[in-house]
């Protein structure tokens, strides 16, 4: 019976081979085929979702940004880097900004290029005074020149949406990286410094790439440890804090090649392991060499202002760098900016000196609460679940470091200093989705969307943007002051109120910012220079000047009355 049965089997498949001959290509009978095609074709059609919400994140971040770029006047800092990055093209020396890398800079250069500005080299002043010079007295269009020069530091940022996509995908799967990218792209505080030719931006994101990398490397070191430095090279050759995560990443690659080298005895993956670590080292010494030579070849340096001494640790710590003579004095700079008395703002109160809660602080205000709230529990599933174990260190290592060192500093200005937080908060809210809760996907869709909206809402203010816990963005200049709140973007619509609802008034302005007033139309005095029984009329002060107001320009404000506000950055006052 059992002979029988297998003779009876290869028949019936022969007697089907004959019913339904092969198609074409002999890749089986010709009805399986045509009943494999449509299901064929909805496998290929489920592939399309993450790639179009990829695209549709993206492009309502690029929409945002650009946006933002078109109708804000220059920041306090932009023509300083706007012009280094000019008299590089141009004269290829290294004279403005030596506090900071050129790297970014050269970023910033390659929209300049596009915008081509007439420009003076033999301009003088201050560095301050030379991008005043470049963007209003040398006969050019401040507002295109500025979108051309911030259009590179948006792509850039976009990018940096993609490196977030891609680790949060390998940490937890696509729909998890879906939740860390629209967290990361709704972020009021990356896309407001996303638009602005600044280095805040680069610097993080190159950060979190080089943590990324390193992750990757636990499977191929030889391809993504150099790479990571190259990365962490990046960074450093944009701004000089991110040499703090030089020791970090070195870290994190001897323990991604110890983890990969499994099988070889402990003193070989001992010896890889510190091997990974230099390569990681010389990997980012070579970037910021050659981001140097990049401007000149020749590397000379003459500062356009003095560069001060540094004696003691520091001096020599700086001295024994193996990096450019110019980043060195670039340094001394940055130490003589930390010994001096800022004065901060936080809640309410003024202050000389820092704070060294101050930016947790801040953080907590310019946050989302949805994005806090799935970063942090993304971070502890990390640390907790044995699948997102692994990624721990390189998750939270980087940006917890990096916090920590921008704690000690003396100029609490924003949350710039810090923007590496919401970067590597989005990749852990990722995590979330790996806890075994029952509603975690409800939830989480729930605080994606809440993020979504409130940044929607702050459009396009997002300078000055707060979470729903501390009022939003009408209420933040009560809080913080400088880059959170008033960093001089707003003159271009100041004039354009001042145009439409306020023509022929008498105005009396305290701005804070680099921008010139009277180049967009706007004619003022400043109360400040007159008796205040003198001054009448429409009294317009920048948010940041009014937190630290004391004295006169405090009581002009205390005896007037609020009547106006643009961009929620300036306050009109009627006196």
């Amino acid at each position: 019976m059992m002979a029988r049965e297998q003779h009876t089997v290869p028949m019936v498949r022969a007697a089907r081979a004959v019913l339904a001959p092969e198609a074409p290509g002999g890749d089986g009978p010709a009805r399986s085929t045509a009943r494999a095609r449509p299901y064929a074709w909805l496998r290929r059609r489920r592939r399309w979702p993450v790639p179009l919400l990829v695209a549709l994140l993206l492009a309502q971040m690029a929409a945002a940004m650009v946006t933002t770029a078109v109708q804000q006047t220059p920041t306090i800092d932009e023509p300083v880097y706007v012009a280094t990055a000019t008299d590089y093209l141009h004269e290829h020396r290294l004279r403005y900004n030596p506090e900071h890398p050129p790297l970014g800079k050269l970023l910033i250069a390659a929209g300049v290029a596009v915008a081509g500005p007439h420009y003076d080299p033999s301009s003088t002043g201050t560095q301050g005074e030379v991008g005043r010079h470049l963007l209003y007295e040398s006969g050019n269009d401040p507002w295109r020149l500025m979108l051309w020069a911030r259009l590179p530091v948006i792509v850039l940022t976009l990018l940096f949406g993609l490196v977030v996509f891609a680790f949060a995908r390998e940490l937890v799967s696509a729909v998890g990286a879906l939740v860390a990218l629209a967290l990361y792209a709704f972020s009021p505080d990356v896309i407001a410094h996303g638009s602005l030719a600044t280095l805040d931006v680069p610097a993080a994101g190159f950060v979190l790439t080089a943590a990324w990398l390193v992750w990757r490397a636990r499977r191929r070191p030889l391809r993504y440890v150099p790479l990571a430095g190259a990365a962490l090279g990046a960074a450093v050759a944009t701004k000089m804090s991110a040499l703090l995560a030089v020791p970090v990443v070195m870290l994190l690659a001897g323990v991604s090649v110890w983890g990969a080298r499994g099988g070889a005895d402990r003193r070989r993956r001992v010896l890889l392991g510190l091997a990974g670590a230099a390569v990681v080292a010389l990997a980012a010494v070579a970037v910021v060499w050659a981001a140097y030579l990049a401007v000149d070849p020749r590397l000379r340096f003459v500062p356009a202002e003095p560069v001060p001494a540094v004696h003691g640790l520091r001096g020599r710590l700086t001295d024994l760098l193996p990096l450019p003579r110019a980043y060195r004095a670039g340094m001394r700079v940055q130490f003589g900016l930390e010994d001096y008395p800022w004065q901060g703002y936080l809640f309410g109160h003024v202050y000389t000196g820092s704070l060294w809660y101050y930016l947790p602080a801040a953080l907590l205000v310019k946050t989302p609460l949805g994005l806090l709230g799935l970063g942090a529990a993304g971070a502890v599933a990390a640390v907790t679940l044995r699948r997102l174990r692994p990624a721990a260190p390189y998750l939270l290592l980087p940006p917890v470091v990096l916090l920590a060192a921008a704690m000690t500093g003396s100029r609490d200005f924003g949350t710039r200093y810090a923007l590496f937080v919401p970067m590597f908060l989005a990749v852990a809210g990722a995590g979330v989705l790996a806890l075994r809760w029952r509603r975690a996907g409800l939830l989480t869709g729930l605080l994606v969307l809440w993020v979504a909206v409130g940044s929607l809402r702050t459009f396009p203010y997002y300078l000055p943007y707060a979470n729903e816990a501390f009022g939003g963005p009408a209420h933040t200049h009560r809080l913080l002051h400088d880059s959170n709140v008033d960093w001089g973007q707003d003159l271009g619509r100041l004039a354009d109120r001042l145009r439409q609802r306020y023509p022929g008034e008498r105005v009396w302005l305290v701005y804070k910012g680099s921008g010139v007033p009277s180049y967009y139309g706007i004619r003022a005095s400043d109360p400040r220079k007159v008796p205040s029984d003198r001054v009448h009329g429409l009294l317009v002060v920048s948010d940041s000047a009014a937190a630290k107001a004391r004295g006169e320009l405090a009581e002009l404000i205390d005896s007037s009355r609020p009547v106006d506000q643009v961009g929620d950055s300036i306050t009109l006052y009627r006196r």
